[in-house]
């Protein structure tokens, strides 16, 4: 039945404009906006022909408390370096179970796992950049 259905994701954001900007100029992804279900929805163009739904909620957005995003690339070290210098601030994390270093990155020292790092967006939704596993197969 869903096979051939065409698919995307979405989440919300407390503030369109802010999320426009940030997917649009910090992470340079082909953004538009339709304006016409009443309120502005944006829809974030993806390689590979994905799309991404983002909708206003408003002060009822709360921001999701796991990963909406994940973008697979060559070189995590060089995404972290790129963002950082486009103002992207990545969460440190250093109890529990997973740990970074003082970028952010995650590495999996028994190669199991790809190198990872997680960043927010404007309205708290929580991205990643990780390494792409398949790309030394």
């Amino acid at each position: 039945m869903f096979k051939e259905a065409k698919t995307f994701s979405s989440f919300s954001v407390d503030d369109v404009p802010k999320a426009k900007q940030f997917y649009s100029e910090t992470l340079g992804l082909n953004v538009t906006q339709d304006d016409s279900m009443g309120e502005p929805f944006l829809f974030v163009h993806l390689a590979g022909g994905g799309e991404l739904m983002v909708y206003p909620k408003g002060s009822h957005h709360t921001p999701a408390s796991f990963t909406v995003l994940n973008f697979k690339v060559d070189d995590v070290e060089k995404a972290v370096d790129e963002l950082t210098d486009r103002g992207v601030k990545f969460e440190i994390y250093s109890e529990g179970m997973i740990k970074t270093d003082d970028k952010g990155i995650a590495r999996d020292d028994e190669g199991k796992g790809p190198a990872i790092a997680w960043f927010k967006d404007p309205a708290g939704n929580v991205l990643s950049v990780l390494e792409d596993m398949a790309k030394d197969k």
